[in-house]
């Protein structure tokens, strides 16, 4: 338990989930960028005539983006650990404390249907 009574706790921890959101959210898009690239060097390459294939860089891609979402679900879990050892006192009165993880959950489920999608149509020109 927190013995500061100090509601600065509660919104530096804040503060860290949405640091985790934004860096959840670089590392997907890093991983879609790329994912894409094999697509762009296809494009590029003399031998436009032979199929995509799923190379080094789709997993690396795919690797990326579901880090990222693992990430905001890591991020879910400390920030309720977290809250879990704030007294009432610390939390401002009628402040929203489950936003930042409900967008961390928005972008999770986001990331992993975009690297389900990737998989199942991502090869395709």
């Amino acid at each position: 338990m927190s013995e500061l009574n100090d509601p600065r706790v509660f919104f530096a921890a804040e503060r860290t989930l949405l640091a985790w959101n934004r860096t959840s959210l670089t590392l997907m898009a890093f991983g879609f960028v790329i994912e894409r690239f094999g697509l762009f060097v296809h494009i590029l390459s003399l031998h436009k005539s032979e199929p995509l294939q799923r190379g080094f860089s789709f997993w690396v891609g795919l690797a990326f983006i579901l880090l990222g979402a693992f990430a905001s679900l890591a991020a879910i879990t400390q920030y309720r650990r977290v809250l879990r050892t704030l007294k009432p006192v610390e939390i401002p009165e009628g402040y929203r404390v489950n936003l930042g993880v409900f967008i961390n959950w928005v972008v999770a489920v986001l990331g992993i249907a975009l690297c389900v999608y990737l998989f199942v149509y991502g090869s395709g020109l």
